[in-house]
């Protein structure tokens, strides 16, 4: 069988298990942060290296969120191995657009074992806020932890996404090598975060709140000044790296 139509099936058997194993998880989450935005309340994410791709997945785009900001590693992932970064990243976000108590942020690592998403997150809990972790159960209970705790992302989170990736996030075997192809985090990942806008949106409408749900710019004429009045009462506390 051809690489392609391994890594399809993969895929395809992929999404089946990873909703079905994550339901309640995204039910629980998508009502604790559904209720916060009722509340005023602002949902953060962050990644680093490659889980920043997932980290702006939810940001500032067409169909999703208004309020929804991100904590950005400047470093692209160059030091999320150095113990104390992310503790001071958050500090630093935190005095720019403000971490209130009883939001929640979404922590993205596929292997959950680096220091910087683990600080990420025991900062922000410790100003009140919950953390969603997304990350691969699998590989990271194989991994041993590089912050001083021990601990690994999903050891620290309150909810647990686990996007079912493979160890070394690679799927599909290659006749005659050693190496394995077919990265799985990004479109699992992509999957479970818009999974969890549903989950969030389905609370806000089962309560006929408003839906602060942005609109393409490139489908309505006045769909830019729409949004950005939509945003205007928060956009102080938004980073939208775009």
């Amino acid at each position: 069988m051809k690489l392609t139509q391994q890594y399809f099936n993969w895929i395809q058997n992929a999404n089946e298990s990873i909703f079905s194993q994550n339901r309640e998880v995204l039910q629980k989450a998508g009502k604790v942060i559904g209720q916060s935005i009722a509340e005023g309340g602002i949902l953060h994410t962050f990644g680093s290296g490659h889980s920043a791709i997932l980290a702006k997945e939810l940001v500032h785009r067409a169909g999703g969120l208004a309020p929804v900001s991100a904590i950005v590693d400047p470093t692209g992932g160059w030091v999320e191995t150095l113990p104390g970064y992310g503790t001071r990243l958050v500090e630093k976000h935190h005095s720019i657009y403000e971490l209130r108590a009883g939001e929640t942020v979404i922590v993205i690592s596929n292997s959950g074992k680096n220091p910087c998403p683990i600080e990420v997150s025991l900062k922000c809990q410790s100003l009140g806020l919950r953390v969603v972790a997304l990350t691969s159960l699998t590989m990271s209970r194989q991994a041993s932890s590089g912050h001083p705790n021990g601990k690994r992302l999903f050891e620290v989170a309150d909810y647990v996404l686990d996007n079912g990736g493979e160890p070394g996030d690679a799927a599909i075997e290659i006749p005659g090598q050693s190496k394995r192809t077919g990265p799985t985090s990004t479109l699992t990942g992509a999957l479970l975060l818009n999974l969890l806008l549903m989950e969030i949106v389905q609370c806000l409408s089962d309560q006929k709140l408003p839906l602060p749900l942005l609109v393409s710019a490139n489908f309505a004429p006045d769909a830019r000044a729409a949004n950005e009045k939509m945003i205007s009462a928060c956009k102080h506390r938004l980073h939208r790296p775009l």
